[in-house]
């Protein structure tokens, strides 16, 4: 698990990869992560977009960016955690993402900023 933690704000990951959606002989790999938001912040907060950015190693970058994250804007209190799973596809074996969440502080509507560290999205095959 891939943890960074930003003004109190927790973002862990956990990347797996899907043999069965996948298929190798056509280079088409699926991952699903999961992601763990938990605020150890003195306020409440609303997840309110998202911002991804997907490398590929054949070259290929994509920026993913919107409104919450999988149709929801999650309002997370303190010391409360909010969980969600998602997927990402890639046309080569290994790559990687990163990004960050745009959150606000429901006390005084201050937005900031929320890392999502960088994570690798390797094919279990290509560890050996």
């Amino acid at each position: 698990m891939i943890t960074q933690v930003t003004s109190g704000v927790k973002v862990s990951v956990e990347v797996y990869y899907r043999p069965d959606q996948s298929n190798a002989n056509e280079s088409q790999h699926i991952f699903a992560y999961r992601i763990t938001i938990t605020n150890n912040s003195e306020y409440s907060v609303r997840l309110c977009r998202r911002n991804w950015f997907i490398i590929d190693s054949n070259a290929t970058n994509r920026q993913v960016e919107g409104e919450g994250v999988i149709g929801e804007k999650p309002i997370i209190g303190t010391g409360e955690a909010y969980q969600y799973i998602s997927g990402c596809n890639l046309d080569s074996e290994i790559g990687k993402m990163y990004g960050s969440y745009l959150m606000e502080r429901l006390i005084d509507s201050k937005q900031f900023y929320v890392r999502i560290p960088e994570f690798q999205l390797v094919v279990p095959y290509k560890l050996n």
